[in-house]
């Protein structure tokens, strides 16, 4: 679907044009929106075009990722404040929405079948929007019709209860599942339609039963959140939904396929995607190095068998048997979601016009002396000898899930993967980690073994490497396959919020890596660029060294404040409305979990 953006500037402006002294039928105003059924669903559309999410940079300040040396935020570091975390209570969607709810009351061009699925939509969004700011800071005014800004003294409203906003939410996404058609089809395709609206019900539940919003475990919510993502999952399944059952990296390459239930379509040249960020820099432009994997996610992938790969960093530094062991175990024979998800230095990166004839990419390190360094040495990749400029980087693993292939250095700013904001996998691992939650293993475990098999994991005994068995060592289980499976697609801080986990980034302490260092420079006036590290005598030439800090500076480290699970509401919100409370781990009176 092509969103169209020109037609609600256009009836905005028609607001303070001047009037006539006759009515032109044929001229763009307000009331003729509500006349013709191609412009109310243009107004529909421009919602879309303001709601809809794209492409996430957002493994920095995680344990997945980060961008630059010393870009660590301050949420991270644990220097949080009502002034560096407050949030605005911006109320532009849902004003666009409650009009349009608004004027379907009214509409007399449509007739009431048609009529339905533009509710059902218009539902959905405001579901959507309310869901964002209840995530961020708990109960907000709820706003259900669109408000008079002349009648002043009406806009200054109480804040609702979470549990007032909930029931709103459900609501609305219940009459949309109940206004929605199944499917959309031609042209209409990417709107939203029944099955989205019940896996978005389905991830807002099981979020809304996990420990942030749970922490007494109330299991009528472990049950509702159940009921939804099953319902979802089954419905999805009899619309012909499911696991993409080709190469996993293909789920965002061959476009509309099955897997597919949310998403944001990308393409030239009226709505393309910028991914210059997320590009080595001697292969992009304007910016670069952002979403670079550090060491958790580099070894959360398992072996092809499922089983864990492990790494002892004493034997690392001091057995050059193990570190070549270590070293094959960790380029060949991963979990082919590795493979798909990060580029590892010394291998092929999609970058045609810089490294032609085959030409991999080599940010592999050498070690030169640096007297002003403490270490008497400093890491500089060979980027600077393959080709001849300079690189400067984090931890040199690259995004590569949805990464466009066919992008040059020349136009990065040109992609057209889209982006799936919700995909089958993470309806079906929803459902699985609320049957876990709700004593059913049997079903959870079921659902792990279908993630893992359509990911290439070979079955071994039947369990695909999961050895899990009791419900805390399936909720573990979950938590890491959400971490290979969802790698890039922005779940990480949301999952370990929802599960109140920020401890596990403070035991990281630092962003750590490991760099492949070649042993004797005097193999690199002859090294063979189009080679990779898949081959055994190229990675005989290398050493794998531990990075403590990637960042460089010991005052860049995980310190999250786990007082303070909430988001504050900015200060200007409170001062501009004396009946909004700010939240109570902010020095506040109102309760997000009431």
């Amino acid at each position: 679907m092509k969103t169209r953006k020109l037609i609600y500037g256009l009836c905005l402006a028609m607001l303070t044009s001047c009037s006539l002294d006759y009515k032109n039928t044929g001229v763009i105003n307000p009331d003729n929106v509500w006349m013709d059924k191609t412009m109310i669903n243009s107004y529909l559309s421009d919602v879309y075009g303001k709601m809809m999410p794209g492409w996430p940079i957002a493994a920095n300040g995680t344990d997945e990722g980060m961008n630059q040396p010393t870009d660590m935020g301050n949420f991270p570091r644990g220097l949080v404040t009502v002034d560096n975390q407050g949030q605005e209570l911006n109320y532009a969607n849902i004003d666009r929405i409650n009009f349009f709810l608004d004027k379907m009351a009214t509409v007399t061009v449509l007739s009431d079948a048609e009529k339905k699925p533009l509710v059902g939509q218009a539902l959905f969004w405001r579901a959507w929007d309310y869901w964002g700011k209840v995530w961020n800071v708990g109960g907000v005014p709820l706003i259900l019709h669109f408000q008079d800004v002349t009648n002043v003294p009406s806009l200054f409203v109480n804040r609702n209860s979470t549990t007032e906003c909930m029931t709103q939410i459900l609501k609305d996404l219940d009459d949309a599942i109940a206004n929605l058609p199944d499917v959309w089809t031609g042209s209409d395709y990417g709107r939203i339609d029944k099955g989205t609206a019940m896996a978005f019900k389905g991830r807002i539940l099981l979020r809304y039963a996990s420990p942030l919003f749970n922490p007494n475990n109330d299991q009528k919510r472990w049950e509702s959140a159940y009921k939804a993502n099953k319902d979802a999952v089954d419905f999805l399944k009899s619309m012909g939904k499911g696991l993409y059952e080709g190469k996993f990296e293909d789920i965002w390459y061959n476009e509309r396929n099955k897997e597919v239930i949310m998403l944001n379509q990308f393409y030239k040249p009226d709505h393309k995607l910028d991914q210059k960020n997320v590009r080595p820099g001697p292969l992009t432009k304007d910016y670069a190095n952002d979403n670079q994997a550090i060491l958790p996610l580099l070894m959360a992938y398992p072996k092809k068998d499922g089983t864990p790969l492990k790494l002892d960093l004493n034997r690392l530094a001091n057995d050059p048997v193990y570190n070549e062991q270590f070293m094959t175990d960790f380029y060949v024979g991963r979990d082919p979601r590795f493979y798909a998800t990060i580029f590892s230095p010394g291998t092929a990166y999609p970058a045609s016009d810089k490294l032609v004839g085959g030409m991999k990419y080599w940010n592999t390190m050498k070690k030169v002396p640096d007297a002003s360094s403490a270490t008497g040495f400093r890491y500089v990749s060979l980027i600077n000898d393959e080709l001849k400029v300079g690189d400067v980087y984090s931890s040199g693993y690259y995004q590569l899930k949805g990464i466009d292939k066919s992008l040059t250095q020349a136009t990065v700013y040109d992609a057209e993967t889209d982006w799936v904001e919700i995909r089958f996998a993470e309806v079906l691992m929803n459902y699985g980690e609320c049957a876990n939650e709700t004593g059913k293993s049997a079903e959870a475990l079921g659902v792990l073994y279908d993630i893992r098999k359509r990911a290439g994991i070979e079955a071994g005994s039947g369990n695909y490497g999961i050895t899990a068995n009791s419900q805390t060592s399936i909720r573990q289980a979950y938590m890491d396959e959400r971490f290979i499976e969802f790698a890039y697609e922005g779940m990480r801080f949301t999952d370990l919020r929802r599960w109140k986990k920020f401890d596990l980034l403070n035991s990281l302490k630092y962003r750590s890596g490991l760099y492949a260092v070649i042993k004797d420079q005097a193999n690199i006036a002859s090294f063979d660029w189009t080679k990779d590290m898949y081959d055994p005598t190229v990675r005989k030439l290398f050493r794998f060294e531990y990075v403590q800090n990637l960042d460089g500076d010991n005052q860049y480290q995980f310190n999250v404040n786990l007082q303070h699970w909430f988001y504050p509401l900015q200060k200007q919100v409170i001062d501009r409305n004396s009946k909004i409370e700010q939240n109570n781990e902010w020095g506040g009176s109102f309760n997000p979990l009431k």
